[in-house]
């Protein structure tokens, strides 16, 4: 298939007997965050690729943006699988590439295998030395798989989606509305995180800036993974785009989860948007920095603006800079912020605020974000009072989580306000994770079993009350990563000391421990890692049940979850 196709897949006929042949092929079943680009592959949003990129092209791209025949391309596009396959394939391969449910996608012919190198990779695509300081290299080496395969995809299907198919727009369907629509000039604006005022008064100027109406891509991840907020969220840009008039912004989704590059991402998001039929690609000074705005940037302001610019010629897409704007409360609008004068008063909320009145119930002004979008968030998004939470008990045994763990569930029964459940250790053990045994593995996946529980309760409005030793840092954060996103999650130290715990010593674990009849006890020959920022720390030494119980209501009061 040539470089000039609308797409890679084949003629259903072609698949129909791809298909029968992949009996004889190797497969393997794609992640969500390969099975985008696999979508983006397929759809053409990645020309001038036709598939996953051989040894020579990728090096290529980390070390200088572009592919070995000098191409602009600034992100490796790869395929990683795990060992055994990954030893197992040769070059001539065929490898069947299916969804999480074994569907078959598309098959790739086999160039290269070799082994990944993470830490270097993401090295390089973040431009950071310090892994742990850049969430988006942290990823990488976390997610990516042993060994690397190149070579030529030919598509069945694309990935099905029947959330919104009616914004999902291939590049070929997107630069068609675009013809039919007139628009010679087209600014391509990419964006994952909810809009207000001051976007809408900013994509206005870039506009008028530019002489060109907006293509707005909605980056979006996996429905089923992300629930509520990936619905919401889409609502929300469909209710933003509404506000436009018609023939000036074009809303359409693109599974193309922001890996936050800095500088690399703003020229990749430039040329997928130039595959969409974009002119010009809007720009940020702070543009994909993982860094929050009110923290000093990890990338230099405007570096991003720069590199796209310097490409332009190549890529044919120019670089719009992001105005930054103000509402100015005498004006009543908002303006640019070069032409905001002394002595007006600019008014603004940032992000955590925006969040904060949200849970708490509180009033979010017009000239922040459409009345419609705030609608919107407080259906799916309760305030904390209607939100579902989870108590997140950790310590050593005896330190008096599982007491604490009941009275508090007698206490929310009383009132009656929302379902409860208790997930206490040792009830776990029995019905969830009875063939795990004690090892640092096996209890992180306990730890990681009760926090899907935990999340799935919260999501839907109801209490969890979670009461493990949870010995390892790393397993508690992925148990509140894994509620946070729904609601409450409420993490609380037992920091009774082990000499108390081991005179209660109730089931006898200690005198086992240290009479050598039992190992890996912990806080006897396994450690405990102590929690850094629990937003409770309870010792029940000189504290009784009643009155630990009571320090842990008179907090979720305090923090909205009681009414």
């Amino acid at each position: 298939m040539n470089n000039h196709a609308q797409n890679l897949l084949v003629h259903f006929r072609h698949a129909e007997e791809i298909k029968a042949e992949s009996l004889s092929y190797k497969s393997v079943n794609l992640s969500p965050r390969q099975l985008f680009d696999l979508e983006l592959l397929l759809s053409r949003a990645y020309y001038p690729l036709t598939g996953y990129l051989g040894r020579d092209d990728f090096e290529a791209v980390l070390g200088s943006m572009r592919l070995a025949d000098g191409t602009p391309w600034p992100m490796p596009v790869s395929l990683d699988v795990p060992a055994p396959l990954g030893e197992s394939l040769t070059p001539g391969d065929k490898l069947a590439l299916r969804d999480q449910e074994g569907f078959m996608l598309a098959a790739m012919t086999v160039a290269e295998v070799w082994p990944a190198d993470p830490v270097r990779e993401a090295r390089a695509i973040f431009d950071v030395q310090d892994i742990a300081s850049h969430p988006g290299a942290r990823a990488h080496v976390r997610q990516t798989a042993p060994f690397r395969v190149s070579g030529a995809v030919v598509g069945l299907s694309l990935p099905p989606h029947v959330d919104f198919p009616e914004m999902r727009r291939g590049p070929a369907e997107v630069q068609a509305v675009l013809q039919q629509r007139g628009w010679r000039k087209v600014l391509g604006c990419q964006s994952d995180a909810l809009l207000h005022c001051r976007h809408k008064a900013m994509l206005r100027q870039a506009a008028t800036d530019a002489g060109a109406s907006v293509l707005l891509l909605r980056a979006v991840g996996d429905a089923m993974a992300e629930g509520a907020g990936h619905f919401a969220g889409i609502r929300c840009a469909r209710i933003f785009a509404d506000a436009f008039p018609k023939n000036l912004l074009l809303l359409n989704l693109l599974p193309l989860p922001l890996r936050t590059a800095g500088p690399r991402q703003a020229l990749f998001e430039a040329l997928v948007q130039k595959n969409h039929g974009c002119t010009h690609s809007l720009v940020g000074g702070r543009h994909a920095d993982p860094m929050p705005p009110d923290a000093p940037p990890l990338y230099p302001v405007g570096q991003a603006q720069r590199l796209v610019a310097d490409f332009a010629d190549e890529t044919g897409i120019a670089m719009v800079p992001e105005t930054p704007m103000d509402y100015v409360e005498e004006k009543a609008q908002y303006m640019p912020r070069a032409q905001v004068g002394p002595g007006m008063t600019v008014k603004h909320i940032d992000a955590a605020e925006f969040r904060r009145r949200l849970e708490f119930d509180l009033d979010i002004p017009d000239w922040f974000t459409l009345p419609e979008v705030v609608a919107e968030l407080r259906a799916v998004f309760p305030p904390r009072s209607r939100q579902g939470f989870t108590l997140f008990m950790t310590g050593l045994s005896g330190a008096g989580k599982s007491t604490l763990a009941k009275i508090l569930y007698v206490k929310f029964m009383e009132l009656r306000t929302r379902p409860v459940t208790l997930l206490d250790g040792d009830i776990v053990r029995r019905h969830l994770s009875s063939e795990l045994t004690f090892t640092k593995e096996h209890r992180n996946l306990n730890i990681a079993r009760i926090g899907f529980v935990a999340s799935e309760i919260t999501k839907n409005g109801g209490i969890a009350i979670c009461a493990p030793i949870a010995p390892y840092a790393s397993s508690r954060n992925e148990a509140r990563s894994l509620v946070a996103p729904h609601g409450g999650f409420v993490e609380i130290h037992m920091a009774t000391p082990l000499a108390t715990c081991e005179q209660r010593d109730r089931k006898g674990l200690y005198a086992k421990a240290r009479a050598g009849i039992v190992k890996g006890v912990t806080g006897i020959d396994d450690p405990y890692e102590i929690p850094e920022h629990p937003e409770i720390t309870l010792d029940t030494t000189n504290l009784a049940p009643g009155e630990a119980a009571q320090e842990v209501l008179l907090y979720l009061e305090r923090e909205g979850y009681l009414a």
